[in-house]
């Protein structure tokens, strides 16, 4: 297996590596293997509950390409909402502060006419 292929998996503990905690997850560890993955795992109750819906899974055979196919599409979703982010800045649209400042320059303008206007 490709070591980026369980991206999805990283935030995983790192004392368990990816490798491992998918051998447990489809059942190809030793009962000691087992425990010591069990035992670093108690830390986080994240973990534990994302193992536990990992282990629901039927075909444990089809569990690299689920965790595959879970990668691509939060990094889809994450690129998507990057995109919206993007588009919505204004480092990309300098025609802004021109607009803001020529605001302001006239504003004072204003002001000091007006200042003057009275003065007199």
């Amino acid at each position: 297996m490709s070591q980026d292929l369980k991206n999805i998996l990283s935030k995983f503990s790192s004392e368990v590596d990816q490798q491992t905690l998918l051998k447990y997850l489809e059942g190809k560890l030793s009962e000691q293997q087992k425990h010591e993955v069990e035992k670093q795992m108690l830390d986080s109750e994240f973990e534990q509950d994302a193992l536990e819906g990992l282990e629901q899974v039927r075909q444990k055979e089809k569990l690299a390409s689920l965790v595959e196919q879970m990668n691509r599409d939060l990094k889809k979703k994450v690129a998507k909402k990057k995109r919206l982010r993007d588009k919505w800045r204004y480092k990309d649209q300098p025609w802004i502060y021109v607009a803001v400042l020529i605001v302001l320059i006239l504003a004072i303008i204003s002001y000091v006419i007006l200042r003057l206007m009275m003065k007199s």
